[in-house]
C-alpha cells in the first residue's frame, strides 16, 4: 500500500484535514516546549514554559471532543472556521518563537535572547503575550474541549446585544466584515486610526475578531455609548498606555521614574483579561502595580490624579484631561417582577447557577446605618477604594456564626445541617417594599472597590 489517502467525501475530507491540523499543532507545541527548557528563558507571567503544555493539552481535548461529536462545523463562523483560523495562526506564531529560541542540541544559540531588555527578548515577551491570549480564547470558546462559541455571553449587555444582532451565532469574523459592522454603530475614519483599532482589538494578531476578543475590548473601554471615544483618549492619545507589556516590563520601565513619585503607566492585564493593570511610583519611590475592579479606567485615573497618585504618564509632565468622558449617564429604572423559584435573576435575568444558605448577624464593632443615601454610599465606596489601593491588605479569618445550642437527635447524625437565617435588627422606621412589584433604581456602573494587587 502506498499509504493512507484522504477520503473522497468532501465532508469527511474536511474533518480529516482538521484532525491532522490539530495533531500538527500539538507536535509543534511539544517541540517548542523542549526548546524552552533553558533556565535562562524563565520569564514572568505570561510564561511560555507554562503556556505551551497547557495549550497542547487543551488542543488534545478539542480533538477528542470533535471526534466524538462527528466534527460538526457549527455553520459559517462556527467551530470549524474558528479552528482553521486558530491553527493557522498558531503555526505562524510558533515558527516565530522557534526562530528566537535556541535549537535543540546546538550551541550556536543567539545570546541576545537571554539578555533582559534586548530586542530579541522583547519579541519573545510579545509572542508569550499572544500565546497567553490564544490560550485564554481557546479556553473560553472550547471549555473542556467542547465548543460553546455560539452560546458565549459577553460581559456588557450592550456589547452582547450588538454582537448577537449583527453577527448571530458566529464566534469569529474577518476583520473587514467586523469593521463595517462596528462602524454602523461607532463610526471610525479609515486610515491610521482604523489600523490602531485593529491592533487593539485583534489580541491574537490573526486578522480576525472573535466574540471573546470583542468581549475583552468592550470591558476595557467601557461604557458602551462612548466606547471608541474612550479607546481613542485612553489608548491612542494617552502617553501612559502600554500595549503588549508584561508585569516585569512595567517594573523595568518605571525604574527610570523612581525619583519622580506619581509617574504611572497602564496596560491590559495579562493575568486578568478584560481588566487594567496600573503601575506607578509611590511617594517613597516604590514601584507598585494594581488592578482596579469593575470601574471604567478614566474614572480611576481621574481619582488617582486628584489624590496625587497618577500625575505623570510615563514620567511626562503633561497629564491628559479625561473629564470629557465623565458625562453623567441617566439612571436606569428597572421593574422587577414578583420573586419566585425561577432559575433566573429577577434583576439581570442571568441564570442562577447555585444557592447557598448563609447566616447574617450584626457586627459588634460598629453599628449598622441603613438610612444612608445613594450619594453617601458612593462617597464611602470611593474612600474605601483609595484605602485598598494605598494600604496593604492584612488577611483575616471571618468570624464564625454562634454555635447552635439545640441538641441533636441520634437520627440527625450524618445529615447536613443548615443554620437558621438570622436577620440583623433594623432601626425603625424602615419602609419595606412589597414583593409583588418592586422598583429598583440603579446606576449604569456599579461601585466597586479598586486596587486588587496583581501578584503574578
Amino acid at each position: 500500500m502506498a499509504g493512507m489517502a484522504a477520503p473522497r467525501d468532501p465532508w469527511l475530507g474536511w474533518h480529516w484535514g482538521e484532525a491532522r491540523a490539530l495533531g500538527r499543532a500539538v507536535k509543534l507545541l511539544q517541540r517548542l516546549e523542549e526548546q524552552c527548557r533553558d533556565p535562562r528563558l524563565v520569564m514572568g507571567p505570561p510564561s511560555l514554559r507554562n503556556l505551551l503544555p497547557r495549550t497542547a493539552q487543551l488542543l488534545r481535548e478539542v480533538a477528542r471532543a470533535r471526534r466524538e461529536a462527528g466534527g460538526d462545523s457549527e455553520g459559517p463562523g462556527g467551530a470549524g472556521d474558528f479552528l482553521a483560523i486558530y491553527l493557522a495562526n498558531l503555526e505562524v506564531k510558533g515558527r516565530k518563537v522557534a526562530e528566537l529560541l535556541p535549537s535543540r542540541g546546538k550551541k550556536d544559540a543567539n545570546e541576545e535572547v537571554f539578555r533582559e531588555g534586548s530586542r530579541f527578548r522583547r519579541q519573545l515577551a510579545k509572542l508569550a503575550l499572544i500565546f497567553s491570549h490564544m490560550h485564554a480564547e481557546l479556553s473560553a470558546l472550547f471549555p473542556g474541549g467542547k465548543y460553546c462559541g455560539h452560546l458565549y455571553q459577553l460581559t456588557k449587555g450592550s456589547a452582547h446585544t450588538f454582537w448577537r444582532e449583527r453577527c448571530g451565532v458566529r464566534c469569529v469574523l474577518p476583520w473587514a466584515e467586523f469593521q463595517c459592522l462596528l462602524c454602523s454603530c461607532h463610526p471610525v475614519e479609515p486610515g491610521p486610526i482604523m489600523q490602531a483599532l485593529r491592533s487593539t482589538l485583534d489580541l491574537t494578531c490573526s486578522g480576525h475578531v472573535s466574540v471573546f476578543e470583542f468581549d475583552i475590548f468592550t470591558r476595557l473601554f467601557q461604557p458602551w455609548p462612548t466606547l471608541l471615544r474612550n479607546w481613542q483618549l485612553l489608548a491612542v492619545n494617552h502617553p501612559g498606555y502600554m500595549a503588549f507589556l508584561t508585569y516585569d516590563e512595567v517594573q523595568t520601565r518605571l525604574q527610570a521614574c523612581r525619583d519622580k513619585p506619581g509617574s504611572y503607566i497602564f496596560r491590559p492585564s495579562c493575568t486578568r483579561l478584560g481588566q487594567w493593570a496600573i503601575g506607578y511610583v509611590s511617594s517613597d519611590g516604590s514601584i507598585l502595580q494594581t488592578i482596579p475592579l469593575n470601574k471604567p479606567l478614566f474614572q480611576v485615573l481621574l481619582k488617582g490624579q486628584k489624590d496625587g497618585i497618577y500625575l505623570y504618564p510615563d514620567g511626562k509632565s503633561h497629564n491628559p484631561d479625561l473629564t470629557e468622558l465623565c458625562q453623567t449617564e441617566p439612571h436606569q429604572r428597572i421593574e422587577v417582577s414578583e420573586h419566585s423559584d425561577s432559575q433566573t435573576c429577577p434583576f439581570c435575568r442571568s441564570q442562577i447557577k447555585g444557592h447557598e444558605a448563609v447566616s447574617i448577624w450584626q457586627a459588634q464593632e460598629r453599628s449598622v446605618e441603613v438610612g444612608t443615601t445613594a450619594e453617601d454610599s458612593r462617597d464611602s465606596s470611593h474612600r474605601e477604594a483609595a484605602q485598598w489601593e494605598l494600604e496593604p491588605v492584612t488577611p483575616s479569618a471571618p468570624r464564625l456564626p454562634p454555635e447552635d445550642p439545640s441538641p441533636r437527635r441520634p437520627q440527625d447524625k450524618g445529615r447536613l445541617t443548615v443554620a437558621t437565617l438570622t436577620l440583623p435588627r433594623l432601626r425603625a422606621p424602615l419602609p419595606l417594599p412589597k414583593m409583588a412589584s418592586v422598583l429598583w433604581e440603579v446606576t449604569a456602573r456599579p461601585q466597586a472597590r479598586e486596587g486588587a494587587t496583581e501578584s503574578s
